[in-house]
């Protein structure tokens, strides 16, 4: 399976330090699979100007590209005055409509207020049920006091990336299973 991660901000660091995290988590347990991590901070996303996504080049091609080619994708995501970034949402708006049709999404979350969780359930859930992705129902919610100069200083964070990386996976996997016999089942 093609998995991505990817850390869907261009201003902070928050979510960048559990989206590697996650990454580095896949890796020691999930090697096997072709993994790929993507910080949206390290890239320069044009704005969608409604072209098809194979038109852009660059940075934008890179991203959109890596998207759509995952089989599975572990999508972190800061909330920003009650609502998802501008560069998510470009992100969202640069890809087609069904782009997301037969991929497992599972999601991060940071947040300065517990409130934001809400975010999350009505507007990003939302936004990846109607690009058709098969959405893994929980998540991970990271809030500002779970951080340190350090990094992450909250244990629990470490059990839930863990558990939410498992699930992913395993999520992915069956999905991928129950896609590959219903093809088989076309006998040609």
């Amino acid at each position: 399976m093609k998995i991505l991660v990817l850390s869907a901000s261009n201003v902070g660091n928050k979510t960048g330090i559990v989206t590697q995290k996650a990454y580095e988590m896949l890796q020691a347990k999930h090697s096997e699979h072709d993994l790929t991590y993507l910080n949206l901070k390290d890239k320069e996303l044009i704005f969608s100007d409604g072209r098809h996504y194979l038109d852009y080049t660059g940075d934008t091609l890179e991203v959109t590209q890596a998207v759509m080619a995952a089989d599975v994708i572990i999508l972190g995501t800061p909330i920003f005055q009650a609502s998802i970034p501008g560069v998510l949402k470009n992100l969202f708006d640069l890809l087609p409509q069904n782009a997301l049709l037969d991929k497992t999404v599972s999601m991060i979350v940071t947040a300065g207020s517990d409130k934001h969780f809400l975010v999350a359930e009505q507007q990003l859930k939302p936004i990846l049920a109607y690009m058709k992705a098969n959405v893994l129902q929980n998540y991970v919610f990271v809030r500002d006091i779970d951080f340190g100069l350090d990094g992450i200083e909250n244990d629990d964070i470490y059990f839930r990336l863990d558990t939410l990386v498992e699930d992913t996976v395993m999520l992915g996997k069956t999905y991928q299973e129950v896609l590959q016999a219903k093809e088989a089942a076309f006998g040609f």
